[in-house]
């Protein structure tokens, strides 16, 4: 009996994923257990496996779909087997219906379509998503492509193609010229002549995109900033470096350490604020912004509080390369109380980090810089790490804000005696 398999619901705020890549194709064999499709949600890389055993019948969609949870991805069954029964959009399916059922599916009164789609919804039905996706960003009629797809499906790569080669009316034509500077006889300009289009931002760069807007429209922030002496978190370092047998214990790791017992002492900025309500939280799970080649990611090291200097190392670092490989698991990627955003490795001295909603204050922090500072009447030098704390006034008045920042700085500055390493 053939068996269909859905687009899984990866953590509570996914609504829908990539399918990135296809490792079973129509007709192969496959195992229980096997991984048959690669998906992609903002934050992580999953693959969707078969409970089954045996041939893959029909898939759904095609890479680069973005496709809602709970939708069916693949049928598995015996050669032979009818999957128009789990088609997207059908009766047994109950699932989703596909961009392309939907078009038969109209409302009574449809709702008012916008300009870009009435230029390509005669030949729309043709068209795989993304390249409808495509058409309507370009504003392109994509009528009488030919598609290279199965069955004469018009992909993103064939609207790319023909919007490319296409004559372009522009003023351009008249600053490059006519004869041997267009690609046409006639000395038409073509896109293809032309720059490379915008490229339409990834997935995650779009939620990056949607939180920040967000994080700025619902919260009102404010930054404080200061800097401490950065002295004891360096003779820490290197003592780390100069022994063996010790976690890797940087310089980011110290700081956060610090935060977590300020955040202990200084409750009002460890929490959050949803629905109207403040959330405060008694113990700190902490979420550290992590630069990975997809973007901006903040996993969170759950229970922090309860972790040794060297424990929050270890846990940190497994958590970022989890993040930069794109494997790290949904549940760690949620729940943060308070987060952390270190750019000083880049030399940033000093930043406005944003807040991530619903927390109610962020840390962000600069680079160790040697700074003139006076002492008992007398001018000295130090090296000074600089400390940017966003608040979301809301919530967390000027002055708690500040005794926080202060007994970061207290702990930064008595960090040897604070740690034992």
């Amino acid at each position: 009996m053939a068996t269909a398999v859905e687009m899984p619901k990866l953590g509570n705020t996914v609504e829908e994923c990539v399918v990135t890549r296809w490792m079973k194709h129509k007709g192969d064999s496959v195992a229980n257990g096997d991984a048959v499709v690669e998906i992609e949600t903002d934050k992580t890389i999953f693959e969707v496996t078969s409970p089954v055993a045996g041939t893959l019948l029909e898939t759904f969609f095609e890479q680069g779909d973005l496709v809602p949870v709970f939708t069916n991805l693949f049928v598995i069954g015996s050669p032979g087997e009818s999957v128009d029964a789990f088609r997207p959009g059908s009766a047994r399916s109950g699932a989703f219906p596909s961009p392309d059922t939907a078009q038969s599916l109209k409302p009574t009164v449809p709702p008012p379509v916008p300009r870009q789609a009435e230029i390509y919804a005669s030949s729309s039905a043709s068209l795989s998503p993304r390249a409808r996706s495509f058409a309507a960003e370009h504003d392109f009629d994509a009528a009488g492509v030919v598609g290279s797809g199965p069955g004469g499906r018009i992909l993103e790569s064939d609207v790319r193609k023909a919007y490319h080669s296409s004559p372009q009316l522009a003023s351009a034509k008249t600053h490059i010229g006519t004869g041997p500077d267009g690609s046409c006889a006639d000395g038409v300009i073509l896109s293809a002549d032309l720059a490379e289009p915008p490229s339409k931002i990834s997935v995650l760069r779009e939620k990056i995109a949607n939180r920040m807007r967000e994080s700025l429209s619902r919260t009102a922030q404010y930054t404080l900033n200061t800097s401490a002496n950065a002295g004891g978190l360096l003779n820490l370092r290197s003592r780390v470096k100069a022994s063996t047998g010790v976690p890797d214990v940087n310089i980011n790791d110290l700081v956060a350490f610090c935060t977590i017992k300020a955040l202990l002492e200084v409750t009002e900025v460890n929490a959050e604020f949803i629905d109207g309500r403040i959330h405060k939280h008694s113990e700190v799970h902490l979420g550290f912004a992590c630069d990975t080649p997809r973007g901006l990611i903040v996993p969170v090291v759950r229970n922090a509080h309860q972790l040794t200097i060297a424990e929050l190392a270890v846990k940190m670092e497994e958590l970022a390369g989890q993040a930069v490989k794109g494997t790290i698991a949904l549940d760690d990627l949620s729940g943060g109380t308070f987060t952390i955003s270190n750019l000083g490795s880049l030399g940033i001295e000093s930043f406005t980090p944003l807040l991530n909603p619903p927390q109610v204050a962020i840390l962000g922090i600069g680079a160790i810089q040697l700074r003139a500072i006076r002492r008992a009447g007398k001018v000295e030098f130090i090296d000074a790490i600089s400390l940017s704390l966003t608040c979301d006034h809301q919530i967390v008045d000027g002055a708690p804000g500040a005794r926080f920042l202060k007994v970061v700085r207290e702990r930064i500055e008595n960090v040897e005696s604070l740690c034992a390493i």
